[in-house]
């Protein structure tokens, strides 16, 4: 028996009903503004988390008593640093690791704590939209450093973000590493440009490395943090196996900030914000999917490898006038509609009338319009089906 077999991903599971964002009809149709949808939009895959976990769960919630949780445990904090070690090669310390809800709120903790109103905050457009609505919600301005799209690979247009980095009102550079949705996985040296400019320019960086456990065989993670301590001090990771593990639900992340200075202050900022109380079930997952769940990880992967294959010779047979931007890593696609000449609603419009949710590229900014990102963290049968509702959507163009 393979890993995937062991794991069995093909099984189609049964979401509505549960509460799910991705998959409640009510939720869909106020959002969609469409009914009986086929979902494949929000980072949340359609996967049982692995037995380990279901079982710790299990085993706890038997306990029956769920009070305040205390701050993460000594074993907790070392199953942290070995995940990082064995697979990174990357050292961390305990005290490094603060906890966090999420990784969208420990941004705006960020946003708060080391930038005033008025200031601006880089991001690399077309990006993970949460970036720009928490920038803008706390009253700082959003500077987009648009990706370049070139022969279907995206680049960083470095001439502007060092024009960019000058500005004094610049105080922090968010990178989405590896890059959600365009799927880049970031070379070293495009890593170290970026920790260059910015100690260069005193910008703090933010290293969103959620989806950093999910790369494609060929390509390569580098923590930002990894590469010099002048990188490390001038950095925070904001980091989850909730991507990774389909925990999104228990909210649970960490922020690893080597600098003492900086840490102190994100501490302070989440006691502002009363962040300082983990849910009771979130380290335990965690830790137990970090600790024995590393085979059902490279089983994902592998699985994702496929569908994304998939993917592409269904696109390339039957609906040649689309292109895919190569994913390096995520479980998330980037699907180019532009030959269609379809303004992204109206594109949005016509995918929903065919019964499919798609996340529409215009929401993700600068740089996003005509695209859709589509989730294959799903079983194949789920992929095919919302395949064969594209076709229809876009049939008659």
């Amino acid at each position: 028996m393979n890993a995937q077999n062991k794991w069995n991903f093909d099984t189609v599971i049964d979401r509505i009903n549960t509460d799910s964002i991705k998959w409640d009809s009510a939720f869909l149709k106020e959002y969609f503004k469409g009914e009986d949808l086929l979902p494949l939009w929000v980072a949340d895959m359609d996967f049982q988390s692995p037995q380990p976990v279901i079982d710790a769960l299990v085993k706890r919630a038997k306990h029956g008593i769920f009070g305040y949780c205390a701050e993460s445990s000594e074993d907790y904090l070392n199953t942290v640093i070995s995940w990082f070690n064995r697979r990174y090669g990357w050292s961390i310390e305990k005290d490094w690791i603060i906890y966090s809800p999420g990784v969208v709120p420990a941004c705006n903790y960020i946003y708060q704590r080391f930038s005033q109103p008025g200031d601006k905050i880089i991001i690399q457009e077309p990006v993970y939209y949460p970036f720009a609505r928490g920038i803008t919600a706390n009253g700082r301005i959003v500077e987009s450093n648009q990706l370049q799209l070139e022969n279907n690979y995206y680049t960083i247009n470095f001439t502007e973000l060092e024009k960019q980095l000058k500005d004094p009102l610049s105080k922090i550079f968010v990178l989405c590493s590896p890059h959600n949705p365009v799927g880049r996985v970031w070379k070293k040296e495009e890593l170290k440009q970026i920790g260059d400019l910015c100690l260069e320019n005193e910008v703090l960086v933010i290293a969103d490395e959620i989806h950093c456990d999910l790369i494609y065989p060929g390509f390569k993670h580098i923590p930002f943090a990894s590469l010099s301590n002048d990188f490390a001090q001038n950095s925070i990771k904001t980091s989850s196996g909730t991507k990774t593990f389909n925990l999104a639900g228990l909210h649970y992340s960490n922020a690893i900030i080597p600098n003492e200075k900086l840490r102190e202050d994100f501490k302070a900022q989440c006691t502002i914000n009363a962040a300082t109380i983990p849910n009771v079930f979130g380290g335990l997952a965690l830790q137990v999917a970090y600790d024995q769940c590393e085979d059902w990880l490279e089983a994902l992967i592998d699985y994702i490898v496929e569908n994304f294959k998939y993917l592409q010779d269904y696109i390339s047979d039957k609906l040649p006038d689309i292109s895919i931007i190569p994913p390096e890593g995520t479980y998330l696609a980037w699907m180019d509609f532009r030959d269609y000449k379809l303004e992204g609603k109206k594109l949005q419009k016509k995918l929903i009338e065919a019964k499919v949710a798609l996340d529409s590229g215009y929401i993700f900014g600068a740089g996003g319009d005509g695209f859709e990102r589509i989730n294959i963290g799903c079983p194949r049968e789920t992929l095919h089906e919302a395949l064969v509702r594209i076709s229809n959507a876009v049939k008659d163009f």
